[in-house]
């Protein structure tokens, strides 16, 4: 499988970010956790009552789409739990031996954090079973008829998991985590209020309005956010007065980067318009496009199509995807959008 571009817009973690500046800019608390409302309301009771009765916390699953924020809400139960946290992925887990070493080592109350949990393989997951229900390992030793069953017991730890697949887990793994959480993609006011934090950190000057170019690009994803943020800074030191305005924040990510006022990239286009020049709007198959415009279809399904849809400019239908009539008239295709069929039933 080749490997999809590194777009400005992605919210997946790419090379290029610095994982150690990123660290930095992440939020400690709930309370100063901004957006996903909901999500932290819920935690702030969650980790109110493993308190008060002196417990871990329930095993949580966090899923949604990349860059909105499930490691560092991981991070942030650590912090609030005051408990340590130990972070892993799903394909880094290659054996259930490795597993078994991972959880050996963890103390009562310790977080272990699990990112694209959803990749783990099969005899690595029915290791994880007994351990989140039963806070035990079941371990053979030997082979054959002097095989015997070792059962060890483990203290009371908690599991988070992170997933952009949900669909991906299985039932029965699934089942085991007490607190499911999905995590959506963030609105303007949030979006601004990060970036402005992140500036404040960054020691970066800005104006509001600058602020607001960059959210409105951001697709609603705080990882995207802090990545504008840092080309915006650069263009600034190196082509502007060192302050983020509009004017600023509009020729770096317009004119440089191509990203348009409601976040799309050349991607983006491409794949809308593919589908309305090549496909007449729709309906068209998940593979057929890929084809088209020589990418990856499980690029598309996982990261460009989510926000495609959150925007409205993208339908699934049982025959394919549909271009709506939004994209057209974003695209300037408005001429030849179809007429409107209202359904006979």
């Amino acid at each position: 499988m080749t490997q999809p571009p590194n777009r400005s817009i992605d919210g997946r973690r790419l090379p290029t970010d610095s994982g150690r500046l990123d660290a930095a800019l992440r939020p400690k608390t709930l309370a100063t956790y901004i957006g996903q409302d909901r999500v932290v309301e819920n935690l702030k009771i969650l980790i109110e009552a493993a308190k008060q009765r002196g417990e871990s916390l329930d095993h949580v699953l966090f899923y949604g789409p990349p860059g909105l924020g499930k490691t560092t809400l991981a991070h942030v139960l650590a912090n609030e739990m005051n408990t340590n946290i130990k972070t892993t992925a799903g394909p880094t887990i290659e054996r259930a031996g490795d597993l078994v070493a991972i959880l050996s080592n963890q103390r009562a109350g310790d977080i272990l954090f699990i990112d694209e949990i959803h990749r783990l393989s099969r005899p690595v997951e029915e290791v994880l079973y007994s351990a989140m229900e039963d806070f035990v390992l079941d371990i053979v030793v030997g082979k054959g008829p002097v095989a015997k069953n070792i059962r060890l017991n483990l203290p009371r730890f908690t599991i988070v998991g992170a997933t952009t697949r949900l669909a991906l887990l299985t039932a029965p793994l699934r089942d085991r985590f007490g607190a499911v959480f999905r995590m959506d993609f963030y609105d303007q006011a949030a979006m601004e209020q990060i970036i402005l934090n992140a500036a404040r950190q960054l020691g970066v000057e800005t104006e509001p309005q600058g602020i607001a170019e960059i959210a409105r690009r951001s697709r609603g994803t705080p990882r995207v956010a802090l990545r504008l943020l840092r080309r915006v800074r650069d263009y600034a030191e190196v082509r502007a007065n060192n302050i983020i305005t509009a004017e600023v924040a509009e020729e770096c990510l317009s004119g440089l980067l191509e990203i348009d006022a409601l976040g799309l990239d050349d991607i983006d286009r491409r794949v809308l318009t593919t589908i309305i020049e090549n496909f007449d709007g729709g309906p068209v198959g998940l593979e057929t496009i890929a084809a088209s415009i020589s990418e990856e279809a499980d690029t598309i399904m996982d990261v460009i199509e989510p926000f495609l849809l959150q925007l409205g400019f993208l339908e699934r239908t049982s025959r394919g995807r549909v271009a709506t009539r939004k994209a057209y008239e974003h695209l300037g295709y408005a001429d030849k959008m179809p007429p409107r069929q209202d359904s006979l039933f």
